[in-house]
């Protein structure tokens, strides 16, 4: 194609956050709220009544709490700059960051889980079974209320639409903004709060069975070996977690690769090839694209664009357009 002087369309932003973001950000702050209270509850009541199992399991919700409020932040910091043009590709990764932080924090969770269970099965110690019954009780129910406001029920189900249309005609560059997004989307930040507080539901039920067990059979060792069970399922969590949220920053994309065949497919259908493409993960549900396309006969770009205008998990979308080497 000829060389052109730089056109630009109308300017643009980069916003990449979630369909949900703001009703996650939202959600995540409640039960921020709901597990404090319920940590200072624990905490003073236990000091009061000389309860050690309340206090410790007040103190053991506070780092799940100061956990979630990485995600609560990461989300409100994310918004407040999404428009910043600093951030080249936007601000839709922060959740990703915030969530692979958080599953370091669970994966230290889980070590102090099971070093504490190890210990407590060479040096077993005296339970109060009942007050520790109803401590389990309350902490599952808190848990189980707040895994249900943080239960990502429309992951898999929402729409974006990112307007801008931009056409950037410079050189050999093509850009296009015209994105009408419906694709589904996974949400690392709110992941890890949710692992977070389902971890917390975990040990409280594996603790209330152990407690059981232990209070019928005089089976003290249960409630270590629930401990481990319960580090074991947590540190599964996480690796889950670590890797998906790592993937995303360091531009690793299963979904990457099969958005990247698609496009493929629908520009090489008429006879032009691929020269270069390259797919990457700009936030939950959104996906940017290089596309250098060699031909032997040039287009206009809106027949490129109508080509791909099916891949809707493309949000941001430049093309480039060689003379094919004969």
């Amino acid at each position: 194609m000829t060389e052109a002087s730089a056109q630009f369309a109308s300017p643009h932003d980069h916003v990449f956050l979630g369909a949900n973001h703001a009703r996650n950000e939202r959600r995540t702050w409640l039960v921020i709220a709901l597990t404090a209270s319920m940590m200072v509850i624990e905490i003073v009541a236990g000091s009061i009544f000389g309860s050690m199992a309340l206090v410790a399991d007040g103190w053991h919700m506070s780092t799940h709490a100061g956990a979630m409020l990485i995600a609560a932040l990461a989300y409100r910091y994310a918004r407040r700059h999404a428009k910043n043009p600093r951030f080249t590709f936007g601000t839709g990764k922060l959740g990703d960051l915030a969530g692979f932080a958080s599953a370091m924090i669970l994966v230290m969770i889980a070590l102090l889980i099971a070093w504490e269970s190890f210990l407590r099965l060479s040096a077993p110690v005296e339970i109060n079974f009942t007050q520790a019954i109803v401590v389990a009780v309350i902490g599952l129910s808190v848990n189980l209320v707040s895994a249900f406001l943080l239960h990502d029920d429309h992951g898999h189900h929402h729409g974006h639409h990112h307007d801008p249309h931009h056409d950037h005609d410079h050189g050999h560059d093509h850009h296009h903004g015209d994105h009408d997004h419906h694709g589904g989307a996974r949400d690392n930040n709110l992941r890890a709060a949710y692992f977070h507080v389902l971890a917390d539901a975990l040990t409280s039920l594996l603790a209330m069975v152990a407690l059981v067990l232990g209070s019928l059979y005089g089976w003290i060792w249960m409630d270590p070996a629930m401990g481990i069970v319960g580090a074991l399922v947590i540190a599964r969590w996480s690796w889950g977690l670590i890797r998906d949220s790592g993937s995303v920053l360091v531009d690793y994309s299963r979904e990457g690769e099969a958005i990247g065949t698609e496009i493929r497919e629908a520009v090489e259908a008429s006879g032009d090839k691929i020269a270069d493409l390259h797919v990457w993960h700009l936030g939950p549900g959104h996906y940017g694209a290089i596309v250098s396309i060699a031909t032997n006969a040039p287009k206009p770009l809106s027949v490129y664009r109508e080509r791909l205008a099916h891949v809707h998990e493309i949000s941001h979308l430049t093309l480039e357009v060689q003379a094919a080497a004969t």
